[in-house]
């Protein structure tokens, strides 16, 4: 440039290039080195006897090498209703598990929810679920210990994928030197019905 005109426009340019490098590198490490839930949860669930009592049961597993520290985990059931005044409207109630919360959750999780005489679930079946067009909402939350950032994952089961007197297959089994394996190609399987 020769004028001083055309210096303050160069001038411009290059500070407008510089800023649009440094938003676009800012945007890129900030989708990068946000964390992921990376939890896989079975594909199915289960009603099964567990001490006595039938339990909704099914699985979590976290598939970083990672832990998420203080998980928590909420179970909602879905389902249409009516209300007092004939309204249709879908409500969520709770199913309070047997453990709602663990400290540091490395590798799996297997949650369950009791079905007594306070369980929303009480006296049903897949057919009176599907007339309600029910589905179980799973939230699990919780901090990842590498970034230190609250992660998310979500799960649901329609009636469908409810296997009413099944058994989720045990993938704990031990090695030649006594360590306790996890056989994550078993993760999904059922017994039973």
């Amino acid at each position: 440039p020769r004028s001083v005109g055309a210096e303050a426009i160069v001038t411009v340019e290059s500070f407008f290039g510089l800023f649009n490098l440094a938003i676009a590198t800012g945007l890129l490490f900030a989708r990068i080195s946000r964390p992921t839930a990376r939890v896989m949860f079975s594909d199915r669930a289960v009603v099964t006897l567990h001490e006595g009592v039938p339990a909704l049961m099914f699985r979590a597993a976290n598939r970083r090498r990672n832990r998420i520290v203080e998980a928590e985990v909420t179970v909602n059931l879905a389902r249409d209703g009516v209300t007092l005044e004939g309204t249709r409207m879908r409500g969520f109630e709770n199913l309070t598990t047997i453990r709602s919360r663990s400290p540091v959750f490395v590798l799996t999780w297997q949650i369950m929810h009791r079905i007594d005489e306070t369980s929303p679930l009480f006296g049903h079946t897949t057919q009176s679920l599907r007339a309600q067009r029910a589905e179980i909402v799973v939230i699990l939350k919780g901090l990842d210990e590498t970034f230190a950032q609250t992660i998310h994952a979500r799960a649901s089961y329609t009636p469908e994928e409810i296997v009413w007197g099944g058994r989720l297959v045990d993938v704990f089994s031990r090695d030649d030197d006594g360590r306790p394996v996890i056989d994550y190609t078993r993760f999904h399987d059922i017994d039973g019905p």
